[in-house]
């Protein structure tokens, strides 16, 4: 509950921004309308975190040793969606605010050791929605089909759940379904760098890079006692986004 009036929160605060920005924003384009929509598509590569850390303890009264797990070897590369606006407050400057989901589908991996055998593990996949705030920066170039920009967000966002099954052959064990991630609302921010092709009167293609760091899982609690509870510790995603899309202006 708390996590969906935080939403609420920012969300109105995108609209307040908004108004007030109408109030500053520079004459000189009366004949076009200072919002735009955007619809974005493009890959999210991994770069740090992991989905779990390491740790020594027991499992079904074994013992048992988990390796850690980072993102990019459990979900390698996986999608990115977005959709949003921004609203221009002069030639140079503009208020963003965007939906952002991000998919990938995870790999069956090596978790570590328990008893004799080897201990596999199969992650659901990883889902995120988020709402993203943020400002973006033109650079002054005197070509008008053609624009640089640099852009910073901040955002909430929810993260599915995640479950993983657990598996050691050669103790013939199999473990069903373990929620090993509550559903969570976690803070997101990005830094990107961008250009924008103007293809025709009132749309443009985009191209951009940058970071988008997503904080920490939540934690459960099925593991207290057993001396694996730290594998849930400093769970947070930075990922190398790259996404084409199309720009949309108003008349």
């Amino acid at each position: 509950m708390h996590s969906r009036r935080s939403l609420i929160c920012a969300s109105a605060i995108a609209f307040v921004s908004l108004g007030v920005a109408r109030d500053v924003r520079a004459q000189g384009q009366a004949d076009e309308s200072p919002f735009v929509l955007d619809v974005g598509f493009g890959i999210d590569i991994g770069l740090n975190g992991n989905v779990n850390s390491g740790a020594i303890g027991r499992l079904e009264n074994q013992a048992t040793a988990i390796l850690p797990q980072p993102y990019s070897d459990v979900y390698g590369t996986g999608v990115q969606f977005r959709i949003g606006g921004g609203y221009a407050l002069n030639e140079l400057s503009e208020l963003r605010g965007v939906f952002t989901f991000q998919s990938a589908d995870a790999d069956l991996v090596r978790l570590g050791d328990i008893g004799p055998s080897s201990l596999y593990a199969q992650y659901s996949d990883y889902q995120n929605l988020s709402l993203d705030l943020g400002y973006r920066r033109y650079m002054p170039l005197e070509s008008r089909d053609l624009r640089v920009f640099g852009e910073a967000t901040i955002g909430i966002g929810f993260i599915d759940s995640i479950n993983v099954q657990l598996a050691a052959p050669q103790s013939n064990i199999v473990f069903n379904s373990t929620d090993f991630y509550d559903q969570t609302a976690a803070f997101t921010w990005g830094l990107s760098a961008g250009v924008v092709f103007r293809v025709a009167d009132h749309v443009d293609l985009s191209a951009q890079g940058g970071l988008r760091h997503v904080s920490g899982l939540a934690e459960v609690d099925q593991l207290v006692g057993s001396g694996l509870e730290d594998i849930n510790n400093d769970s947070g995603r930075l990922t190398f986004p790259i996404v084409l899309g199309v720009r949309f202006r108003f008349k």
